[in-house]
């Protein structure tokens, strides 16, 4: 279900009503509406309020609160980009009852709907779900026989085998059903996963980076280049399970090893600014679980950050 864009949301300090140079997030966007023209190069903002596939995965819940709780605290944000860059909320993507797949097909078809808008989507999860719906919509917006990369900041593979689709089976889903799909995974967690996993991870061909051998230097920055110059096109996912959980505790699965917001903040700006990828997401974030909306605050900037990579991107080619 489509819920429109709350501009109550968007509210904060205001410097100035004139000077856009002293502008904050809340007075430069624009909600509209999924059938609005949103303009080429727009940093657009979906939500997707959905937890369902976190319970099937037994996690802890309350990550669908996230999104609006993240957008209450980017509207207060120094708003850096140029005054004809279009910042659009378009609402939030609600998963209704237990109809996860639905909800994961409807985000789908928003994001494909920015995509051929020539915006950039920048998706607000939900579980890590949502990764599976911002796959759909980028593989809509494609065809079938374009190669796309998945780029996973994330301390777990999420490739288990289940009964039925969860927030730990994504890539697993989309690797076994598309020959034109690979996965990078930044970050993951040897106490994170299990033997088994490791060799299922081998058997799916994917490639991975472990926490403690993550940085920004040249090696990882080329591994990252190599990956990104295989495809046509390349999502970028972040879990922020990820992040250490003194920097990070409202997540539903807190890793007391994480990595490094500041690290994170870096390989989202780098990658963001790598010119074939079209789309990012967020996901985990759980306010209920918060502790002084610290994970929502880094949240906020981590988007904000991405955001930047992308508006980058646009002014390089103008």
């Amino acid at each position: 279900m489509h819920e429109q864009a709350k501009r109550q949301l968007w509210q904060g300090r205001i410097d100035s009503e004139t000077d856009f140079d002293s502008f904050r997030f809340h007075q430069a966007i624009d909600c509209v509406e999924p059938e609005d023209d949103v303009k080429p190069h727009a940093l657009a903002i979906v939500g997707f309020e959905c937890e369902e596939g976190v319970r099937r995965n037994e996690g802890r819940l309350g990550a669908k609160h996230a999104p609006d709780e993240i957008r209450k605290t980017l509207a207060s944000l120094p708003y850096h980009f140029e005054q004809d860059q279009q910042l659009a909320d378009t609402g939030n993507i609600v998963c209704v009852g237990k109809n996860l797949e639905q909800a994961q097909q409807e985000l789908g078809n928003h994001v494909e709907h920015l995509l051929r808008k020539s915006a950039s989507p920048i998706i607000l999860g939900g579980g890590h779900e949502t990764l599976y719906g911002h796959y759909l919509g980028m593989r809509q917006f494609i065809g079938p026989d374009k190669t796309l990369g998945l780029i996973n900041i994330d301390a777990h593979f999420d490739i288990r085998e289940a009964d039925a689709p969860s927030s730990g089976t994504m890539f697993r889903q989309i690797l076994e059903n598309d020959v034109h799909a690979g996965y990078l995974v930044l970050g993951i967690q040897s106490f994170g996963n299990t033997k088994a996993l490791f060799k299922q991870a081998d058997k799916l061909g994917c490639q991975y980076i472990l926490a403690e051998n993550l940085s920004t230097d040249p090696l990882t920055k080329t591994v990252i280049d190599e990956f990104c110059d295989r495809y046509d096109y390349v999502l970028l996912t972040l879990c922020t399970d990820s992040i250490a959980a003194q920097a990070a505790p409202g997540v539903s699965a807190p890793a007391p090893f994480g990595l490094d917001p500041l690290l994170v903040r870096n390989l989202i700006s780098y990658i963001t600014r790598k010119a074939n990828i079209r789309s990012f997401d967020i996901s985990e974030v759980n306010p209920l679980l918060d502790e002084n909306g610290r994970t929502v605050k880094l949240a906020a900037y981590l988007v904000a950050e991405a955001m930047d990579g992308f508006a980058d991107k646009v002014m390089e080619k103008e």
